[in-house]
């Protein structure tokens, strides 16, 4: 479902677009041409009781999905969030006295270039985790360890220093695990096939009425199109439309680069 929830905002809206006015023509020509001409008064008795149970059967399950997606999305971004302050927590922490900072500073600024650089640009990245990004998390794991280790370093800078580090590593495993999540598929089918019932029904009330009439149709088409295209939008949190800011990072890198944790520019 990656390739489907990882199209351009534009392409999504004119897709669902497209296929919902083109199942809404294909309903109305398709019962007028399947349907017995002795049994066409019967369609809108049937099509209209449907009506409502359709209508709202697709208003439950686009709800239900939209808002589960929406709140993956708001998690994704306070997961950020957290892996920034952890980041900001242990920068500070490198300040301590006794404590060399540069290669603690050095090797932070890298691991964090390396994941806005390579974790942000599709969901394989994402979601597996990028081998540079590795390495340069490993680096850090022993610049930290090793500073904490000196003699010189008190026993509570130590700690404060591998419990941020922990912090840090422990943010990234759950933006990780989180960026590997896909929409589900049933969500999906269930939607869409609520959807397009919706529509077909509603070309089937028109399928005897002149075009600029069954032009009335339209508006449940678009409906149920952009609630598809929102849903596919907000499902792909790392390579999608809506890709989850990594501003909260980028402004501990430029900290980092000014020297803002050392007290000043």
């Amino acid at each position: 479902m990656n390739w489907l929830t990882s199209l351009p905002a534009v392409v999504l809206v004119v897709g669902g677009l497209v296929l919902a006015l083109l199942v809404a023509a294909v309903a109305r020509v398709g019962v007028r041409a399947l349907v017995p001409v002795a049994e066409h008064d019967r369609v809108p008795q049937i099509a209209t009781p449907l009506m409502p149970t359709l209508g709202a059967a697709f208003a439950i399950f686009a709800a239900l999905s939209l808002a589960s997606e929406a709140g993956y999305l708001r998690a994704a971004e306070a997961l950020v969030s957290e892996e920034a302050a952890a980041t900001s927590r242990l920068a500070w922490a490198a300040t301590s006295p006794q404590v060399r900072s540069e290669p603690i500073h050095a090797a932070l600024l890298d691991y964090l270039r390396n994941t806005r650089a390579k974790e942000w640009k599709g969901a394989a990245a994402a979601s597996a985790g990028d081998p540079a990004t590795a390495h340069a998390i490993a680096r850090l794991e022993r610049a930290v360890r090793t500073e904490a280790a000196r003699p010189q370093v008190a026993t509570p800078t130590g700690t404060e220093l591998v419990a941020s580090l922990d912090a840090v590593t422990s943010s990234r495993r759950a933006r990780v695990a989180a960026a590997s999540r896909d929409v589900p598929t049933l969500y999906v089918v269930t939607l869409a096939v609520s959807g397009l019932a919706l529509i077909a029904n509603s070309g089937a009330l028109v399928f005897r009425s002149s075009l600029r009439t069954s032009l009335l149709i339209v508006g449940v088409a678009s409906v149920v199109g952009l609630s598809l295209a929102l849903l596919f939008a907000l499902s792909a949190s790392w390579n999608g439309p809506f890709v989850v800011s990594g501003h909260p990072l980028d402004a501990v890198i430029g900290d980092l680069r000014s020297g803002f944790f050392h007290g000043g520019p």
